[in-house]
């Protein structure tokens, strides 16, 4: 029995450690900018992880002052929370599974992107003006533009770059525009604009570029969907582990009820 307990401390000590990296996918995700403006899914993937700390430590507490209430409420609750986990893998999954493809620009190393290329769930959250005015003032704060600035000195220099999605969204004009390089947050009209809603909607002031173009919504929704499958990744290899160390400890806690049945069965208590 006390071999048992042993094993079964160790395996929530595994647990412990597997909460980890659920919660630095969480806290990764909330140093990123697009995510953090977002806001959507690094509060729920830290407060999992946080979840599964404190269940796997109430497990290892349990084993370790031998509390078979604790180590039950330890096996109903992680079951849950593998179950929570689970289902946030796969939403994460089907939500950026569809990606716009990006466009090559004429005489350019970088992408554009077009909201109408995105579809689904993640798409409808950039569509509301309420929903994107705070993203965009979120955007506006950040130094996500401003920086390129300090990158790139020449027209050639910004032409030849691989801009992520969101720079090339909402940081300069589209292509399409005709907009004059002066550098990368500066651009001249051209003499007739197109009737492009986007090309309209550009401006050379610093706090609203082209943060309300629709180029903008789609290119945060390529970042957005790449760094979520980043972390998708880390989670389902998480999920892997934590699934094989909970089997492991549901076989050690089994194996210890059998030996408290043997034992009593031995000194005359059946």
């Amino acid at each position: 029995m006390v071999l048992n307990n042993t094993v079964i401390a160790a395996i929530n000590f595994v647990a412990i450690l597997l909460s980890i990296p659920i919660i630095a996918a969480g806290i990764w995700l909330s140093t990123q900018v697009d995510s953090s403006c977002l806001n959507l899914l690094q509060w729920p993937i830290i407060i999992l992880g946080v979840l599964v700390l404190a269940v796997a430590l109430a497990g290892f507490i349990g084993a370790f002052w031998r509390l078979p209430v604790i180590l039950l409420f330890y096996l109903v609750t992680m079951f849950l929370l593998i179950l929570a986990l689970a289902g946030l893998v796969v939403f994460i999954f089907v939500v950026t599974n569809s990606v716009g493809p990006g466009h090559l620009a004429p005489s350019r190393l970088f992408l554009e992107y077009e909201l109408d290329d995105d579809s689904g769930w993640l798409k409808h959250r950039v569509e509301g003006s309420y929903q994107w005015n705070r993203i965009k003032e979120c955007l506006s704060s950040t130094s996500v533009c401003t920086d390129l600035n300090q990158t790139y000195s020449s027209a050639q220099s910004f032409f030849n770059s691989m801009l992520t999605p969101l720079q090339s969204g909402c940081c300069k004009p589209p292509t399409k525009c005709g907009y004059t390089y002066v550098n990368p947050t500066n651009w001249i009209s051209p003499i007739s604009v197109t009737s492009d809603v986007d090309c309209m909607l550009w401006s050379n002031g610093q706090t609203q570029l082209c943060y309300s173009c629709s180029s903008c919504k789609a290119g945060l929704l390529a970042n957005v969907k790449r760094e979520w499958r980043r972390a998708d990744l880390i989670l389902v290899l998480t999920l892997v582990a934590l699934i094989c160390v909970y089997i492991m400890g549901c076989c050690a806690f089994r194996a210890a009820k059998t030996d408290e049945i043997f034992r009593r069965y031995r000194q005359g208590y059946t």
